[in-house]
């Protein structure tokens, strides 16, 4: 992700989300703070291009659509942050899960959540990355111990289909 990112420059939070590079940065009055690889939406679910807005956080969202893997249980989506909400009320969220470095969800931005994956999966022996949660608590503002679903004004969120690498 670039260094300096001169569209975000008057913002005091900004989220940039390339799906060429499977990359995410995050821009503090255009300066990238933090950055992380993700997983995008497949071809089939592909994740949307344009400018959004992040409008509710919850550490311990589940989808309402899809279940983990070969159970019943509705796919967790930890440190969830929603950014978009289509026509027919389906969201779109920034969330922790399993990052295979590939485009692999169903319109979401799947950021690392090895606790998550560590309790469902059972590795990483010793979970590490903690994206998810990081950016959850930079774009919310809201602390690990909030657990309902809450309705925030967050930074603006760019998803685009370009490489920024020269």
């Amino acid at each position: 992700m670039p260094g300096v990112y001169q569209e975000a420059v008057g913002e005091s939070k900004f989220v940039l989300v390339d799906l060429t590079e499977q990359f995410l940065g995050a821009y503090e009055y255009g300066r990238l703070v933090f950055s992380s690889p993700l997983s995008g939406g497949a071809s089939d679910h592909p994740t949307p291009t344009g400018d959004f807005r992040i409008s509710a956080a919850h550490r311990d969202h589940w989808s309402s659509l899809y279940t983990f893997e070969g159970t019943e249980i509705p796919y967790p989506m930890t440190w969830a942050l929603r950014f978009h909400i289509d026509r027919d009320g389906v969201s779109l969220w920034v969330h922790g899960r399993d990052v295979p470095g590939y485009p692999a969800s169903h319109g979401c931005i799947g950021l690392y959540d090895e606790w998550m994956q560590r309790y469902y999966y059972g590795v990483p022996m010793r979970p590490v990355l903690d994206d998810a949660r990081r950016l959850h608590e930079w774009a919310s503002g809201i602390g690990a111990d909030a657990t309902r679903m809450l309705r925030i004004a967050g930074p603006r969120l760019r998803v685009v289909r370009s490489s920024f690498a020269n």
